[in-house]
């Protein structure tokens, strides 16, 4: 208690600059605005605060009272600073802000033109500051006096040529500027932008929101009424008053700058043009990616839904789009352009290396080295073959009877990807606006060897459709995906886990699995720059009901089987919410909740081993190990099983919030809380404890801790030390305990959330 309390007097002491302001000066400590208002102004508080974001300077920042930024600004103009003082200012500090900092009647002007901006004309504002000598202090106080604004009584194009006239007559009667409106200097400027912005779209390629003035008339009411005309500027180029359509589309598949640009090779396919040396990209599969078409108005719209739609290929580096006016002009007196669209390939071959760092349960560790070919437009359609290698070796860092255990794992994986919906069925290329969907196939074969253990080989096939809807919104469906798993080389120390747990022998006997997989993702983290992001994503996986009606049974009443194989039966679903609060410089709060459940029926009363959830590791709860919290309240302790297997349940649920916050360059900070555990639906005889309740809350898994990021151009390495505060292994009345002296350090790539 004595050291908090001279903590307090430090921290205060520190902190008070008052014998740091120079002789005569005074520390400036803000402005307050009072406004008299006409009877008449609506929201006259709504106005106070809209004129107080327009005040200057801004004082000196306050936390609890006292003013930190300011001390240390102080205690580095000392001659021996030191280094604290300095670091904690090169953080916090700040600058003092004195009264002679202070424009009153520059101010004044600001607010009064703020004002007549706004409709209230003929306004008023005075000053006065408030000196206190002692506390070498002043304030000052901003007065205006507000009359009644002035409002629209009609709105109406005035002097507007043809073609122009009748273009934007529509869009004026759609106007926001209605009867009783107030002048308003800044919603006149966002009309003179929709206007532009809907004249671009009807073909108006020279037109500028500048081309385009308000003029008010009040001569003929008494009562602050106004007449708001739209007009035309004087001496605007006549080429900026006429629409614009294309008359040729010219495409480049495989530009480049520093071939020869006499190409000879030229095809015309579906009213455009397409120039290349040889046939790098098939038009007919190009074609669909190009929403420009010859004839049509220019759309600035149109043109960047081409670019992002040519973007998505995933084939080219440089997506550009140009137009050329012509001399000539149309019959229909229109403009003519040329639209050039240039295509500049990627590198046809690509090798990427990634070598990981493997964390597991139980202290299982190890290198992972991945190794991926890709060969972009293979059958020059925009095709891409992805070639993975995986090998992983994991050892566990432990003593006694777990020691000497190791893991390898060797993988192999084909995927080939069409920019173009593969299907029997045909479907129009206008179907999906925003983006093509991409075909995705593949297969995929990996052999797991555990020493001591058993040895577990798989493969996967896997048919499906990936698109955008539009910005935030992604969808995937895959209407064919096939698993094989088959366990063989047991040890007897294994088997005996086996027989004693009926449950994982369940999940590994189920073979084959061949399902429906959809996700829906609306990803509103792309707006980085809002206050308010959203992510949501909702997965659906269900198997084995179409297989179920060519199964048969091997013997009354066991499961079925197809092609000589048990296979599994589930339905299982997800929802992964996030929010990010994001203020001051680079500041994020960042929270998730997830929810999973799986359920098993039919031919299988237990979820695959590979489709069972687990908890704990580096993006889920990090004061635990990947895989070792849960199921409930099992707790492995002094059991040999735990060394053989990882823990997993079919109910999975967790909840995280970060705080992330800048340090210096490219690292950045963050300090964490997490919480979440895993369940089964039934009570499983080799893990106690683990059947989900109605007291799940005091069965959560939670710990905090600190982390170190560095963030470099979107590529982020985390490490991340966390401890946990609340252990639901332990039992009831011993589980709130901060383990800080056994902290878990997760490495990884990528922020958690």
């Amino acid at each position: 208690m004595l050291f908090s309390i001279s903590f307090a007097i430090f921290i205060a002491q520190s902190c008070a600059v008052k014998k740091y302001i120079p002789e005569g000066a005074l520390l400036y400590t803000g402005a307050t605005i009072e406004v008299n208002a006409d009877s008449l102004v609506e929201n006259p508080s709504d106005l106070k605060t809209e004129l107080e974001t327009i005040l200057r300077p801004e004082p000196n920042s306050k936390f609890l009272g006292l003013r930190p930024g300011l001390h240390y600004y102080y205690k580095v103009q000392q001659e021996k600073p030191g280094f604290l003082n300095k670091w904690l200012y090169k953080q916090f500090g700040e600058e003092p802000v004195y009264q002679s900092d202070v424009k009153p009647y520059e101010i004044e002007d600001i607010l009064v033109n703020k004002l007549e901006n706004n409709g209230f004309f003929y306004s008023l504002a005075t000053s006065s500051f408030t000196e206190d000598q002692e506390a070498k202090e002043a304030a000052i106080t901003y007065t205006v006096q507000v009359p009644t604004p002035y409002k629209i009584e009609t709105y109406q194009i005035d002097s507007v040529p043809s073609p122009l006239y009748e273009a934007l007559k529509a869009s004026v009667a759609e106007s926001n500027f209605k009867k009783d409106i107030r002048f308003d200097l800044k919603a006149m400027k966002l009309e003179r932008e929709r206007l532009d912005a809907m004249l671009k779209r009807k073909g108006y390629y020279n037109f500028n929101s500048d081309f385009l003035i308000f003029e008010a008339d009040s001569n003929r009411y008494d009562n602050k009424r106004i007449d708001l005309f739209l007009k035309l500027k004087a001496e605007v180029p006549q080429k900026a008053i006429i629409p614009y359509r294309l008359e040729r589309v010219t495409i480049y598949p495989d530009y480049d700058l520093t071939k020869d640009s006499k190409i000879s090779d030229d095809e015309r396919y579906n009213n455009k043009t397409y120039i290349q040396d040889s046939v790098f990209f098939k038009p007919e599969h190009l074609d669909p990616f190009i929403t420009l078409k010859e004839g049509q108005l220019y759309s600035p719209v149109t043109s960047k839904n081409t670019a992002r739609r040519l973007s998505s290929i995933g084939a080219y580096k440089f997506v550009n789009i140009q137009y050329k006016e012509t001399d000539s002009l149309a019959e229909n007196g229109l403009g003519l352009l040329e639209a050039n669209i240039y295509l500049s390939p990627l590198n046809k071959r690509a090798i990427r290396a990634e070598l990981r760092a493997v964390t597991k349960s139980n202290n299982f560790a190890g290198p992972a080295l991945v190794l991926t070919y890709s060969n972009r437009n293979l059958f020059k359609g925009g095709e891409t073959l992805n070639i993975s290698t995986k090998a992983g070796y994991e050892t566990q860092i432990a003593s006694g009877n777990q020691a000497g255990l190791s893991s390898l794992e060797l993988g192999l994986e084909g995927e080939l990807i069409f920019p173009r919906v593969i299907s029997p069925f045909k479907i129009s290329a206008d179907f999906f606006e925003y983006s093509i969907p991409k075909t995705i196939t593949s297969l995929g074969f990996d052999y797991l060897n555990r020493s001591k253990l058993y040895t577990l080989l798989s493969a996967n096939t896997l048919f499906g459709y990936v698109w955008d809807a539009n910005r935030f919104v992604t969808h995937k469906v895959n209407p064919i995906s096939v698993y094989y798993t088959r366990l063989s080389n047991t040890t007897p120390e294994f088997q005996k886990i086996l027989d004693d747990n009926p449950f994982l022998q369940r999940s590994f006997d189920q073979e084959f699995i061949s399902g429906l997989t959809y996700s829906f993702t609306y990803n509103g983290l792309v707006d980085a720059g809002k206050t308010h992001n959203f992510y949501a994503n909702f997965t659906f996986d269900i198997a084995g009901n179409s297989v179920s009606l060519l199964g048969k049974e091997k013997e009354p009443g066991t499961p079925k089987e197809f092609l000589g194989l048990e296979y599994a039966q589930y339905a299982k679903a997800d929802i992964d919410l996030r929010y990010h609060f994001n203020f001051g410089k680079e500041q994020t709060v960042a929270t998730r909740l997830f929810a999973g459940y799986g359920l098993a029926y039919g031919n299988s009363d237990v979820l695959p081993f590979t489709k069972q959830y687990y908890s704990g590791g580096p993006y889920s709860v990090r004061a635990f190990r990947i895989r070792s919290l849960g199921p409930g309240t099992y707790n492995e302790q002094g059991t040999e099983e735990g060394a053989f297997f990882d823990q997993t349940g079919n109910i999975r649920l967790e909840a995280n919030i970060e705080y992330r916050f800048p340090i210096f360059g490219f690292f950045k900070g963050a300090v964490f809380t997490d919480a979440g555990n895993i369940w089964n639906s039934e009570e499983n005889p080799a893990l106690p404890g683990g059947k989900f309740s109605g007291d799940f809350l005091s069965e959560l898994g939670m710990g905090a801790g600190v982390g170190l990021r560095v963030d470099v151009q979107g590529f982020v390495i985390r490490l991340d030390l966390a401890a946990p505060f609340h252990d639901p292994a332990q039992p009831k009345g011993q589980r709130f305990d901060f383990e800080a002296d056994e902290p878990i350090l997760n490495f990884a790539i990528g922020y958690p959330f």
